[in-house]
């Protein structure tokens, strides 16, 4: 269990719902406040043109409007929607609009509506107007330019987005700390576990060598064939049973961060060759042929020792399921800024829905593959690949699994390169 990735994902979740809640309220709050001055302009502009409309109707005193004349216009229109009085600016603002005066007409009430002029967005009223015997006799429209708004809008957000920054500021700390208060009880369990796994395989390991040195000196004291088969039956037991141990003790190191790893150059190539030598007597007795590369130097920053038995474990497994008559291949290459090893062999594969989880840890996928040869990783505890993976991204790389194009898997072990 990665808990670090854990507890990111939680505080991105909390600063994403946060910052979801955060931008309603203020897209709420500039929308709900837009809405507000407009419809305060509507009612100014529909107050102007009844106060206006007689004089303009019967061709008395024009309208005077105190503020800006740049930002007002209006125009009177005859029931067919002909202008027939207008104010200069009014053509700059968008006016008439004959399709709002004939709405205006038909709902006999004022409408309103938001236009594009010259200079920008120009809200519009149209105001139906009656003569003395309730007949209509035209309509006056009124546009101002919504520039002015528009600027109270924007100063509005300048004050709403230091605040929104600092809510999003408080929405992370806040979910830092509420992520970590959801892990604790993760993280507790988690340690609890790490700290038995190690306590419990450090005392298992003392018995287990007492009992092999037992079996060792019974083992020389039998006689019959028979009883020594069945002594080197205990000691290879006890002998899988301290490597599993082994392997517990080194998953708690890594999970502790306590593994002592070194960081020094050295040559990939002839750890490739030294893992290779421990392993052919074993590849001719199963038929099957080792390919290594050649002497070229390959240098790369990291652990000789880990390196070696990252690579060990692949090669154990390529044997394991390559059959009699096959190969496995361990190149070598330099790609970039990483050296890379990668070790294929001749089986069947591995099926796409194991692909994923082969670096799980006790995961087994001994229905994914059909072995060659038999043994190996297949009858194992299933940490091999999952330490393996782990010892590769302790020292700075990385260990990638995949089928090669001719068939067989493929692991590609990376690492710095120097």
């Amino acid at each position: 269990m990665d808990l670090k990735r854990l507890r990111l994902r939680l505080t991105l979740g909390y600063l994403g719902i946060s910052a979801l809640i955060l931008t309603l309220v203020l897209v709420a709050s500039v929308v709900g406040f837009s809405w507000e001055l407009i419809e305060q302009q509507d009612t100014l502009l529909i107050q102007e043109a009844r106060t206006q409309s007689r004089n303009v109707l019967r061709d008395e005193d024009r309208p005077t409007l105190a503020e800006d004349s740049s930002a007002y216009g209006w125009v009177a229109l005859d029931p067919e929607a002909m202008v027939t009085a207008r104010d200069p600016a009014s053509e700059r603002l968008g006016l008439p609009d004959p399709g709002l005066a004939r709405e205006s007409f038909e709902k006999e009430t004022p409408v309103s509506r938001t236009l594009q002029g010259e200079d920008g967005s120009v809200r519009v009223v149209s105001l139906p107007v009656y003569g003395d015997e309730e007949q209509l006799v035209g309509a006056l429209q009124y546009a101002h330019s919504l520039r002015s708004t528009q600027e109270r809008v924007n100063r509005l957000i300048l004050v709403l987005l230091p605040l929104g920054l600092g809510g999003l500021g408080l929405g992370a700390i806040g979910g830092l700390l509420l992520a970590g208060r959801a892990v604790r009880p993760a993280r507790d369990s988690f340690e609890r576990q790490r700290v038995f796994i190690a306590d419990a395989s450090h005392e298992l390991k003392t018995p287990l060598t007492l009992i092999r040195a037992d079996a060792e000196v019974l083992r020389r004291s039998l006689e019959r064939n028979g009883d020594q088969l069945l002594a080197d039956d205990i000691l290879s037991e006890v002998d899988r049973m301290n490597a599993i141990l082994s392997d517990l003790l080194l998953v708690a190191r890594l999970d502790a961060g306590k593994l002592d790893l070194k960081r020094e150059v050295f040559d990939l190539s002839q750890t490739i060759l030294k893992v290779a030598e421990r392993f052919r007597s074993r590849a001719e007795a199963g038929g099957v042929a080792l390919e290594t590369p050649g002497e070229d130097r390959l240098l790369a920053l990291g652990d000789d020792a880990r390196t070696e038995q990252v690579l060990a474990v692949l090669v154990d497994n390529a044997l394991t399921y390559t059959p009699p008559g096959g190969t496995v291949s361990v190149l070598a290459r330099r790609t970039g800024a990483e050296a890379e090893a990668t070790v294929r062999d001749a089986g069947a594969g591995i099926a796409e829905d194991h692909l994923p989880h082969v670096f799980e840890r006790f995961y087994r996928a001994d229905s994914a593959r059909t072995p060659g040869s038999g043994g190996g990783v297949g009858g194992g505890t299933g940490l091999g690949l999952a330490i393996a993976r782990d010892l590769a991204r302790a020292q700075g790389g990385d260990l990638c699994a995949g089928n090669a194009p001719g068939g067989g898997a493929s692991f590609r072990l990376s690492l710095p390169a120097c």
